[in-house]
């Protein structure tokens, strides 16, 4: 057990990892999935900036929407900010330390007011404050721990609360949400007067005009969404951490369950989703150990990035032809999935979306899949067989590592790399083509493929990295590509039973632990302009006893030869 948690550990450390890319000086943050970027921590600003509707990166093109939590803090000298239309999220503490909120002249009446975005208040907003019509938009966490406002009326142009709105808002006694609101996020009243007042709340839930913001963690087992004031809307993260509810039938006039809804429900088993839903947020359903069944309807067109992360008794999931991307760790840890069929609508996997699916069985990956990310079957132990879609051109780091059941691989023409750790500990591999136009194997790619018995090197294969073929105990020969340039260290370090190995490449050294301790080994043709070898290259080859040589050799590494049969002296007198 001890064990499995370190891998999880581990896959979710590298699935979370973002893509980021710089434009006119600033970073941004990537959404591979909807092509779309959040102005990163930039606290080295100034003066006055101009935040871009869109950014170029690569032939394709990022829609900014949003800029991230810290995004400006500390720029002491950014004076003005202009936001496009195209941002639809701004952090409060975006801001905090920059010369803007400490200029009194751009807060009026209590609020700083940046570019039609309310960013913040303080203590001199009056009790019942009115937003002014120009706000288009309000920063996450906007009145977070106000002391002064009391009451608060969302106007009809405003269509979104973001997160941790009025969190902490000791004398807010009033909020009206107008039915222009078509999202709410999570946190928006936690510490709030409304949220302490017992008498707000019913049947352990925070209702406020026909949204449900909030749902206590010791609230009932049972909840069925029945108050005086239809439930229109669900708040993001409004059930999160509740230790009771088992089973949930969701109103038919919610369309979207939002992000985090139901993060942490350990005793949650069934979901019933309505028909009416057409998106699942971010990690809407992470976490929820017990549950079963959560069965999406064909309405659904999005699913958000760990959706169902760490569902370890999720037993069935079936997805509609709408559906076109898994996102970044969607299934992570599902160990209770044994079968999953993919719509062939879906172009794109990506990182980690079914890592740690100890139990998936088989896969079928879509003809026209496009982007198969790093670790997306990672620790798929009882996988078979893979065939890969013709459009895949690289295996990403990780994408199938410790898929130890894996028997047979099908690679598409076309794939130019096996990248680092891609088939590492797949224990029962045994049959792989390398295509023709494969040009690099990465660092421990196939390391711990027991199984591999044969491995057919194509001649344009260019680089094979440090440990690639390490720990392949029953490769047997080995004939290095014509146009090798790289072998890394270690590249065929513990290979217990190679038995032949030829040079016939362009390589002009034979690195640092390279063939060591590759124990049936006997002889060695060398036809390369070899003129270093690393230390231990042969070290403990205990058969090796010939070694031919067409190059003269400039530096002898250290330990060459230690261990085996080869008369070292002999050898150099041979070249000498």
């Amino acid at each position: 057990m001890k064990k499995f948690t370190l891998f999880l550990l581990l896959f979710s450390a590298a699935v979370c990892a973002q893509e980021t890319a710089f434009y006119n000086d600033l970073k941004f943050e990537l959404d591979l999935i909807h092509h779309t970027a959040t102005v990163a921590v930039n606290p080295k600003v100034s003066g006055e900036l101009l935040i871009p509707e869109s950014i170029p990166v690569g032939q394709e093109t990022f829609v900014v929407t949003e800029i991230g939590d810290k995004a400006f803090r500390g720029a002491k000298t950014l004076s003005a900010v202009v936001i496009p239309a195209t941002v639809t999220r701004v952090y409060r503490s975006a801001f905090d330390g920059t010369a803007m909120m400490a200029d009194k002249n751009m807060w009026q009446n209590g609020a700083l007011i940046v570019d039609s975005v309310l960013i913040a208040t303080n203590k001199s907003i009056k009790s019942k404050f009115v937003i002014p019509a120009n706000v288009r938009l309000l920063a996450c966490g906007a009145f977070e721990n106000n002391k002064t406002v009391a009451r608060v009326e969302i106007p009809a142009h405003i269509d979104k609360i973001d997160n941790y709105m009025f969190m902490g808002c000791s004398h807010l006694e009033r909020l009206t949400i107008n039915p222009s609101v078509k999202w709410i996020g999570q946190d928006i009243l936690t510490n709030s007067a409304i949220y302490k007042n017992d008498k707000k709340w019913r049947k352990g839930a925070l209702i406020v005009d026909g949204c449900l913001i909030a749902m206590k963690k010791d609230g009932p087992a049972k909840y069925d969404f029945k108050s005086k004031v239809p439930i229109r809307l669900i708040a993001a993260g409004a059930f999160a951490g509740n230790k009771t509810i088992s089973k949930l039938v969701i109103p038919s006039i919610i369309t979207e369950i939002a992000a985090a809804t139901f993060y942490g429900c350990e005793a949650l088993q069934e979901v019933t989703i309505p028909q009416s839903v057409t998106k699942v947020g971010t990690m809407a359903f992470a976490e929820c150990g017990k549950l079963k069944m959560a069965a999406l309807p064909a309405t659904v067109t999005e699913i958000g990035a760990r959706c169902f992360y760490n569902c370890v008794n999720l037993q069935e999931q079936n997805l509609n032809e709408h559906i076109t991307a898994i996102p970044t760790a969607c299934f992570f840890a599902c160990r209770g999935l044994k079968q999953f069929t993919l719509p062939q609508s879906v172009t794109a996997i990506y990182a980690g979306a079914f890592a740690g699916c100890t139990n998936l069985e088989s896969i079928s990956l879509p003809a026209g899949l496009q982007v198969l990310g790093e670790q997306a079957y990672a620790g798929c132990a009882k996988i078979v067989e893979v065939n890969i879609p013709a459009a895949i051109n690289e295996i990403k780091k990780g994408t199938f590592q410790d898929c130890r059941q894996l028997y047979r691989v099908t690679l598409p023409e076309g794939l130019y790399a096996v990248s680092d750790e891609a088939f590492m500990n797949c224990l029962s591999l045994e049959k792989i083509n390398i295509p023709e136009s494969t040009f690099r194997i990465g660092q421990r790619a196939f390391a711990a493929c027991q199984q591999l018995e044969d491995f057919a090197f194509v001649d344009h294969i260019h680089h094979i990295e440090t440990g690639a073929f390490r720990d392949c105990k029953v490769l047997r020969e080995v004939k290095l590509p014509e146009q090798l340039e790289t072998l890394g260290e270690e590249a065929f370090m513990h290979c217990l039973n190679m038995r032949k190995l030829e040079f016939n490449s362009r390589l002009d050294a034979i690195p640092a632990r390279a063939f060591k301790e590759c124990k049936a080994l006997e002889s060695v043709e060398i036809d390369s302009p070899i003129e270093t070898l690393g230390d231990e290259c042969f070290m403990d080859c205990s058969k090796l006893s010939t070694v031919n040589l067409t190059a003269d050799i400039i530096s002898w590494g250290k330990n060459a030869f230690k261990n085996t049969r080869v008369d070292v002296k002999e050898l150099m007198q041979e070249m000498f």
